[in-house]
Parts: structure tokens; sequence; C-alpha cells
């Protein structure tokens, strides 16, 4: 077995990770549907081992595809997936009050999944030629558009967490691309102005700061006007965007600030979360010896919250395992994002990295009471079919790149 996996063209470090991830991630889903009485939980596990390992005939098979004919399906298969996110609304399953799903035979298949690493791709492609500089208007307008509209259609669903998956990414690839620091910070800035305009003395000071930045930048008055208008202006959007929000969506968010509390809802997932981390102490209480995982107090154990399955049954060692591991993949996948020649591949292995890093701290976050509850699935280790295919295609294409560096 090793000798293969040394002669394997496969990056070796991806390989090693993501045989860890399957493995945790088993080990977890086993013991968060373990005696479970409701059968189609109970099967979950069996379900997982034959995702891991249709994942990983995927990776190994992704691997050897080469990058040349990966640039050219990524217009034509961004442009299926968008027509198959339009069709949920026509012919889609609907679960738990979202319509996110095709089912066939029996299997949920999720759109929004494939496509985050097929929105990569596709804004990866567009920004590889040396024209297409995303420090000019049309192109950056065009970069944005490729990335707004299967998040318009997901938020639509409605599924918040995936639809920031793809935001996540955009502007830490225009950066890798060439985008200026002043750029950024235009088209940042909204974000926190908007964020901002719920509080009138933190709306102003983020007024006053960007004013600031605007008069130090020196980038003449109809440039620092336009600007700031533009801020003050989407600072008032806030109330009809807010209104926008589904009451679940509404509810996460004061829970998550302290402004109401839910420990009903909302609240009741954050409280047995924390509850089952905390308890787990130093080396946890075993596999199938948590009492929140096995008396079922936890709520989505297989799925949002399988990180707190492990904290508690594995212990702050455990967990610290899992998060060195992430940090080693994260890191991995950064590197080669730097160290690829092709254009194609750096933006694509970085616009990876950023997501699988994005998803993996929201998901800690949410269940560890730091961040707002999303929904994103925990990378390679919450159970979910789409989920765990799409991860092993993203892992497969930054070992592709690392092993077809130039081109």
């Amino acid at each position: 077995m090793l000798d293969e996996i040394r002669n394997t063209r496969v990056d070796k470090v991806i390989l090693i990770c993501v045989l860890l991830f399957s493995l945790f991630s088993l080990l977890a889903v086993y013991s968060a549907t373990h005696g479970s009485r409701v059968a189609a939980i109970h099967d979950n596990f069996y379900k997982q081992i034959i995702w891991v390992v249709a994942g990983l005939l995927l990776f190994f098979a992704l691997t050897y595809v080469p990058l040349h004919i990966i640039f050219s399906l990524a217009y034509p298969l961004y442009g299926i997936l968008l027509v198959m996110i339009l069709g949920i609304d026509l012919v889609g399953s609907i679960s738990g009050g979202a319509q996110r799903w095709f089912e066939v035979g029996g299997i949920k298949v999720q759109p929004s999944e494939f496509m985050k690493p097929i929105v990569v791709l596709t804004l990866a492609r567009f920004l590889s030629p040396e024209h297409a500089n995303p420090n000019r208007l049309k192109n950056l307008l065009i970069a944005f558009a490729i990335v707004l509209a299967p998040f318009v259609l997901v938020l639509k669903q409605p599924d918040l967490g995936t639809s920031l998956v793809y935001l996540s990414m955009v502007i830490p690839v225009l950066y890798w691309r060439g985008l200026s620091p002043f750029t950024i910070f235009v088209v940042v800035a909204p974000l926190f102005a908007f964020l901002a305009s719920f509080n009138y003395y933190a709306f102003s000071a983020v007024i006053l700061l960007i004013s600031v930045v605007l008069y130090l930048s020196r980038r003449g008055k109809r440039v620092a006007w336009t600007v700031f208008v533009m801020n003050v202006f989407v600072g008032t959007l806030s109330p009809l965007v807010w209104s926008g929000l589904h009451g679940y969506q509404q509810q996460r968010i004061l829970t998550f600030l302290g402004l109401v509390e839910d420990p009903r809802g909302v609240g009741y997932q954050i409280i047995q979360s924390m509850v089952a981390i905390g308890s787990g102490g130093i080396f946890g209480k075993g596999l199938l010896h948590g009492t929140q995982t096995q008396l079922r107090f936890l709520p989505a154990q297989h799925t949002d919250f399988i990180f707190s399955v492990l904290a508690e049954e594995w212990g702050f060692i455990g967990s610290l395992a899992v998060l060195a591991l992430f940090f080693v993949f994260i890191m991995r996948a950064i590197k080669i994002a730097a160290s690829s020649s092709y254009r194609f591949a750096s933006l694509a292995a970085m616009g990876m990295a950023t997501i699988f890093a994005f998803q993996a701290i929201v998901n800690l976050g949410m269940t560890m009471g730091i961040m707002p509850v999303t929904g994103v699935p925990l990378p390679f280790i919450s159970y979910g079919g789409s989920a765990m295919l799409t991860n092993m295609t993203m892992a497969a294409l930054l070992s592709n790149a690392i092993t077809q560096r130039y081109f």
C-alpha cells in the first residue's frame, strides 16, 4: 500500500489529508448515527461509506485528467449547473422548508454543492488570459457576475450558507490575479458600511474611516465622492435587506448577537453544541460514550454539528488533531497556488483553498457559538453525498494543479 502511494501521481500531502479526513468522517458519522431508532438516520453510516469510496475513486480519476481539458469544460459545466439550479424550482425535492435537491432513485443530488468547484474553475478560466486584468471595470464586473449568478439563485432556495461560500473566494482570487488594494477597498467597504448601518454610531464610525482612507489615497474628488456616496447609499438599504430575510435567518442572527434568547430554537442548538464540546475535556469520553451525542441532545449531529461529536468523544487532543489536519491541508493548497506557473491552475487552487478555509472556519465557529448558525457543513467530515463528492473533486483538482504545475 505504501509503495503504491509513493509511486502514484497524486500529491502525497493532499492524499494523506484526504485519507485521514475520510477516516475521521466515518468514525464521527458512525458515532453520531449509532443506536438511532430512526432507520433513515442509522443507515447514514453505510451510505457515508459508499460516498467515501466513491469520492476516493473520483479523486484518483480526476487527478489524471489533463488541465487543458478541465479548462475547456469550465464554461459548459457552469452553464449546465446554472440550469440545474434553476430547474430545482420545477422538479426539486423539498426538505425542511428548503428546495435544494433533485431526487433520483432515492438519492438526493444537490447541484449547489457541485457548483462550488465549478464557479471557481469558471472564474479562474475567465481571469487566466493576459488581457483579463481585474483592475479594469469591465473585467471586474464580469468576474462578480460569474459568482453572483449562482449566489442569487441558491440564496432563493433558500440556502444562505452555500451562497456565502461562493462569495468567500471572490476577493482572494481577484487579489491573487493582481487586483489593486484600493480596488479591494472600494469593493469591500460597502459590506462594512452595510453591516454597520444597523447601528447609528457604528455606521458613522465606518463612514468616517472610509472618508479618511479616501482622503489619504488621493484618488481625485470624483472617485472619492463616488465611493463615499455609494457607501452611504448601501447603508440605507439595510432595512430593505433585513425585511427580505426569512424569519429563521433573522432569528439566527439576533440569537447570535445576543439580542434575543431562543433556548428552544436556534439557541438550543448552540447551547447543546457548546455543552458537548466543553464536556469532552482533554482526552474525551471515548467513541460511543458521548452523552450529548448518544442521547440525541445534539441537533444535526451527523451533519452541521459533527465537530461537536468529535470534541465530546475525542476531547481537546482529538479536536486539535482535526484542526491541525485542516491547517496542513489548507496551507498545502495555498502552496500549490503559489508554486504553479499555469495561471489557471494557480487561480483555481487559491479559490478552492479559500472555500475550504471559509467552510471550516464558519462551521467550527458555529459549533462553538461564535458565529451564526448558517448550515455550512464541515468539509470531508460532515455526512452528505453531494458534499463529499464535491470536496473530493476540489482535493483532486488541487493535486492535479501541483502535478501539472507547468503547462
